[in-house]
Formats: C-alpha cells, sequence, structure tokens
C-alpha cells in the first residue's frame, strides 16, 4: 500500500481523469473521486463502471460544486473522510483535480512526502500577507455573509455585500480562529486531516464557512493552523493564475515550460493536450530528474506572458486590446520623424532628403485631399491607400498602423497647419517621434500665390491660429516627443546647423558634414509680404522678424535722390 492518496475532484474531461487516476494507481496510490452532482447521471455512471475493475478508485457522495461557494469544501470532506476510512496505511492525502497532471514519477512524489511524515503542505497566509486577490474581497470575505453565487446571481451578490456595509453589519469569526487563505490544491498530512474532520467544533466552524467567500481558498487554509506541527506554506501543485485571477491553462506548446518547473503536478490541462499526457504520463526515463519543486524557475517567463497580455506590443493595436489614453506600450512601434515648413521653405526638400539620409520621405500625409505617399504610392505596406476619407476615419490608427508595418524602416514626413490636425496630441506625446517645425513657412505658398490679397489675408489668419494651437501642445509639460522649433526668421538665417542636426540625428549610416544646405525658394518681397497682411489688420507674428526690403520700383522718400532747385 502507498503512503499517499489521491483525492481528485471532477466536473468535466472524464475520460482524462479516468487516465490519470490509472496513473496514480499504477504508482500504488488509492484514489478517491468526487464527481460534480452536475454531471449528468448516465455519463457519472459510464465513469464509474469504467473505474469498477480497480478496487482502489473509489468514489465518493457527490455535491454540487459552484465556484466560490461551499460545494467544493464539502466535497474534498467527503472524499477524504472517505479515504482516511478505507486506507488505514494513507500518511498524507493529496487533493487534485480532474485537470491536474502528474510531471514527475509518482514515486518520486510518494519517497518526497515519506521523508517529511509530519509535514503539511498548504499555502497559509494571514489576509494582510496575501498580494493575490484581483477583483475581489480580502478581510471582508470572512466578515460578511454570502449566500449568493458571484457567477450566477452578480446583482444580487454585490446589492448583498453593499447593503451589508451600508448597515455595518459584521459576522463574529469564531473564536480562536484566525484567518488564511491560500491554493486550494493541498497535501495534508493524516494526523492534521483528520483532527479538521473530526474536531468537535466542526460543525460551528462548517456553519461559519459555508457563507465565507471561496472557502475551499481557506476553510484548509485555517484549520490547518489548529492542528499542524509543521506546516510548509506552499503547494506541491504548479498553478499559475493570470493577472485577472484566472488560472492559466497549459497546452502543448507548454512541455518544456512544465519541465522546467520540476514540479510534481501542474493544473490546468488542457484535455485535448495530447502531447503532454503522452509525456508526462509515461515511463520513468521520459521523467523530469529529481529535483526540489521550483516553480519560480518558470515565474519570470509568466510574468512576461502578463506584461504582454495587458499592455501588447510598442504600437500594436488589436481589436482585443484597444487603448486607452494615456495607458498605452508605447503610441508607436518605431522611430519618425515629422518636417513641418521644410517644403515651403526649400525646393524639392522630400528627394533631397531622401538623398541625404536613405529614408523613406512622404509628402505631406495628412493633405485634405490624398495621402502623398513617397513616390506617389496610392497603396502603402498593410493595405494602407492614399484615400483622405479612409485615413480621417482614424487618422491616429492610420498613422500608428503605418508606422508598426514599416517597422524597421524610419518614416519621414510633411506636416503643416493645412493638414489633418487629429494626430497633433498622439505624435506629441509619443517618445518614437522626432519633431521638426519652421514657424510661419505656410506662409511662402500665399506669397508665391496669384490669389486675391483678401482671399491671402483670411487664409493666413486661418493657418496662423492653427498653427499656434498645435504649438501650444508641442510645447505642453505633456509632450514627450524630441522637439525642435524655429521661427523662420531665424532658420532662413542660418539654415545648415538646424539641417545637418537633423541629418545626424535621423541619417541610418554616419554623414559627413553637409557641404550645403538644400535650395531655399525665392523670398525677395517676402517682407514687404508680411508687412501687407499687418497693413490691412492680420499681425503675422510665427514667422519672427523680417525685415522689409527697398522697392526699387518706388523707394521709400529717404532713399530717393533729392531734386536739384535752381
Amino acid at each position: 500500500m502507498s503512503s499517499v492518496g489521491i483525492v481528485m475532484l471532477v466536473h468535466s474531461a472524464l475520460d482524462r481523469a479516468e487516465q490519470v487516476a490509472r496513473h496514480w494507481r499504477a504508482a500504488g496510490c488509492p484514489v478517491v473521486i468526487h464527481v460534480d452532482r452536475k454531471v449528468p447521471r448516465p455519463i457519472y455512471d459510464a465513469f464509474r463502471t469504467a473505474c469498477a475493475n480497480d478496487p482502489q478508485i473509489l468514489f465518493s457522495k457527490r455535491h454540487t460544486c459552484e465556484w466560490g461557494t461551499w460545494g467544493i469544501v464539502a466535497a474534498s470532506q467527503s472524499a477524504s473522510e472517505m479515504m482516511l476510512e478505507t486506507f488505514a496505511d494513507v500518511r498524507h492525502v493529496y487533493l487534485a483535480s480532474g485537470a491536474c497532471l502528474p510531471l514527475r514519477p509518482v514515486q518520486e512524489l510518494i519517497d518526497y512526502l515519506a521523508d517529511r511524515p509530519r509535514t503539511d503542505f498548504v499555502e497559509s497566509a494571514t489576509t494582510a500577507d496575501v498580494p493575490w486577490t484581483v477583483g475581489g474581497l480580502d478581510s471582508e470575505r470572512f466578515t460578511l455573509r454570502f449566500p449568493f453565487s458571484w457567477r450566477k446571481n452578480r446583482f444580487l451578490f454585490d446589492k448583498f455585500v453593499a447593503l451589508q456595509r451600508a448597515l455595518g453589519l459584521k459576522r463574529k469569526i469564531p473564536e480562536g480562529l484566525t484567518p488564511h487563505m491560500g491554493s486550494q490544491w493541498w497535501c495534508l498530512t493524516r494526523q492534521t486531516l483528520s483532527a479538521i474532520l473530526q474536531d468537535p467544533n466542526r460543525a460551528r466552524y462548517d456553519r461559519y464557512f459555508r457563507q465565507v467567500w471561496i472557502p475551499d481558498e481557506s476553510y484548509y487554509q485555517t484549520l490547518a493552523r489548529l492542528y499542524s506541527g509543521r506546516i510548509e506554506s506552499r503547494s506541491l501543485t504548479l498553478s499559475k493564475f493570470d493577472f485577472r485571477g484566472k488560472p492559466h491553462i497549459f497546452y502543448d506548446d507548454h512541455l518544456q515550460l512544465l519541465r522546467r518547473s520540476d514540479c510534481f503536478v501542474a493544473r490546468k490541462i488542457w484535455p485535448r493536450a495530447n502531447r503532454l499526457y503522452q509525456a508526462f504520463l509515461t515511463d520513468q526515463s521520459e521523467a523530469m530528474k529529481r529535483t526540489e519543486p521550483n516553480p519560480g524557475k518558470i515565474d519570470r517567463i509568466f510574468a512576461k506572458a502578463v506584461e504582454r497580455r495587458t499592455r501588447g506590443r510598442d504600437g500594436l493595436y488589436m481589436q482585443s486590446r484597444f487603448p486607452k489614453h494615456g495607458n498605452e506600450n508605447g503610441l508607436t512601434s518605431n522611430p519618425y520623424s515629422l518636417f513641418q515648413g521644410f517644403t515651403e521653405l526649400f525646393e524639392n526638400f522630400e528627394p533631397w532628403l531622401k538623398k541625404a539620409t536613405g529614408m523613406r520621405v512622404h509628402g505631406h500625409l495628412f493633405a485634405p485631399d490624398r495621402v502623398q505617399f513617397a513616390g506617389g504610392d496610392t497603396m502603402i505596406n498593410g493595405a494602407l491607400c492614399d484615400n483622405a476619407v479612409m485615413r480621417d476615419y482614424n487618422p491616429t490608427a492610420f498613422l500608428t498602423n503605418l508606422i508598426w508595418n514599416t517597422r524597421g524602416e524610419r518614416q519621414c514626413f510633411q506636416f503643416g497647419p493645412g493638414d489633418n490636425q487629429a494626430i497633433n496630441g498622439l505624435v506629441a506625446r509619443d517618445t518614437n517621434a522626432q519633431i521638426s517645425v519652421i514657424t510661419g513657412a505656410w506662409a511662402v505658398p500665399l506669397f508665391r500665390s496669384n490669389r486675391n490679397f483678401a482671399d491671402l489675408r483670411a487664409e493666413a489668419a486661418r493657418l496662423q491660429k492653427i498653427e499656434s494651437e498645435h504649438l501650444t501642445i508641442l510645447r505642453s509639460g505633456l509632450t514627450k516627443a524630441r522637439v525642435r522649433i524655429w521661427t523662420m526668421a531665424e532658420f532662413v538665417e542660418s539654415p545648415m546647423e538646424p539641417v545637418q542636426m537633423i541629418i545626424d540625428e535621423i541619417a541610418t549610416a554616419p554623414t559627413s558634414q553637409l557641404t550645403e544646405a538644400p535650395k531655399m525658394v525665392d523670398l525677395s518681397g517676402f517682407g514687404q509680404f508680411l508687412q501687407n497682411l499687418k497693413n490691412q489688420g492680420m499681425h503675422p507674428y510665427l514667422m519672427g522678424d523680417f525685415p522689409v526690403e527697398p522697392d526699387p520700383v518706388n523707394p521709400p522718400k529717404s532713399l530717393r535722390k533729392p531734386y536739384l532747385v535752381r
């Protein structure tokens, strides 16, 4: 007879439960199975008949098991009582579920427990020391009543909790008990388990825990503290939970991960993980090495999985994780550059920049008529087309998708006050963005156009207002982008230094000193154009101080040759 007895709580995948039960039995461990009363009778009878040829696979009284309610504790009590009464040689009782899978030879577990005959393995910590309660109650689960199922009657559950809080109702914890919490998957010695089940005060304790929330995580964890001579506050079952408090499910591709854990048992195993069942329910030669169980070895991997699940990849947005403003994991996936005012001030700036940096240089991606992709393309990676209507349905998504689908290649594009301004906030908060702005350069195309001056004045006022609002965003304390801003007047005075600085930052390879800047447009008469705007009542202040050049046709009086008086 084995010194270890297995209590299995089963509610689904009964074929897998039978397979695992026979694996326990092959190592000599008696097994008592509790099958949830919600399992239909014909299915239960078939399962019981399939196991009938082994007299040491027994079935206990059935209870209805609902998550967070007393039924799970009652099920483990009934099965444990049967185990202790029927198998006198059992020294440790190991609680497992139908979704548990032994990872190491069962004999190693038997030997491990034989070397620790008086040690109880049950995770047991006070409520003040438990960090893993997620979206639930900690101390209140012991001081309030919970007659309603959290899953089936969530409305009544929440309302009754709120009512008890409002009325200041609190339950009295039975004298002598200090509530503890922990994993429901324990391994207790006969002495401790029998003391719990045969305690003269058991009826009183059971009445109390019947209305504790999730009692299977506190009943044995609390009562074991009364009777155990030595508790190791840990479970021998590898059971991981995600950030929502739900158990991780192990699939076939977790095989090597489970091997690295060195644990005796793991849950929850997907019923169709054929590779896992084949690998671990096998002969000794395929099993893991003898060593102390150490689930912490894989904690780093689970931590990375949780981070990936909750935060995602930098700059990748999916239907399952829609971004929350201010809580994104990287607004975009790669660095990119935004140029404002450069194409207006320099002739053929885009081809010059492409040649100087080797980057893909777009025109105005957010122009009102169409998306100006580099080279005049109508479509780019990720099936992003040049249709302005589709782009403007969600401009920020358009930009983040463009950066994601071209990752590995820095994108450079032009921007201005005439473009769709919906991306301003996103770009300003994005650490991947490099923003270079020449303020007031939007006036150059107006200066060179052949439009009525009244129309030019109105358009200049509109564009200046838009750019001023954009600059306010860029100068905000919330801005995280790399921002450089020059007035047009100071940039024109010495263009080589800022252009060289920009090129050095974004070029794929080290660049030599630029010998010449891109060719600047002819600005003769631009100062007078700005003065004319002022004369018409519009104050163009974003350009800086441009001198008004003398008019060679109608020079000021101070520059005219004096008349000779004869």
